[in-house]
């Protein structure tokens, strides 16, 4: 049961941080297509093999890679894109990497740096945020010229 909700919330994920690969593929204009992946480590001949896989099943401890890739399909350059994804209950960004983005710690009401946010600490008082707190990440692409393409990415763990 935990594993198909999960399944179902990792779904929700892709689906929550832009345009859904169904719709991204009618052309749009300014094109986003999200995708999670699950980081495998195997060994194969007693060498770490890594690989990002499609998550099937997903348990506590797994990490994800959420990654949105971009198309500016105009002819025209276009300014300040944002592009935004939520971390859903059940997920947590993880720390490595989460010092770099810029991320919401109350459901995308203000924004910043981790190091820079604090949150209730339970007791009335405040706390240094942590990567756990983490509720949306956010990217600004100042511009994108005609045609050109990128991806983001973030790290996260399933909680």
């Amino acid at each position: 049961m935990k594993a198909t909700l999960l399944k179902a919330l990792i779904g929700a994920l892709i689906a929550a941080g832009g345009v859904s690969s169904a719709t991204a593929q009618a052309a749009q204009p300014f094109e986003l297509v999200n995708e999670a992946k699950l980081a495998k480590v195997t060994m194969v001949d007693g060498h770490e093999k890594h690989a990002l896989v499609d998550p099937d099943v997903v348990v506590p401890g797994d990490r994800l890679v959420f990654t949105t890739r971009y198309r500016n399909n105009t002819g025209q350059k276009v300014e300040n894109i944002v592009v935004t994804n939520p971390i859903r209950p059940g997920i947590a960004l993880a720390a490595d990497g989460a010092g770099a983005l810029d991320v919401s710690v109350d459901g995308g009401k203000t924004w910043g740096k981790l190091a820079a946010l604090k949150v209730a600490d339970g007791q009335g008082a405040e706390r240094p945020a942590a990567s756990g707190d983490v509720t949306h990440v956010r990217w600004v692409l100042a511009t994108v010229a005609p045609g050109a393409s990128g991806t983001l990415s973030f790290n996260a763990i399933v909680r």
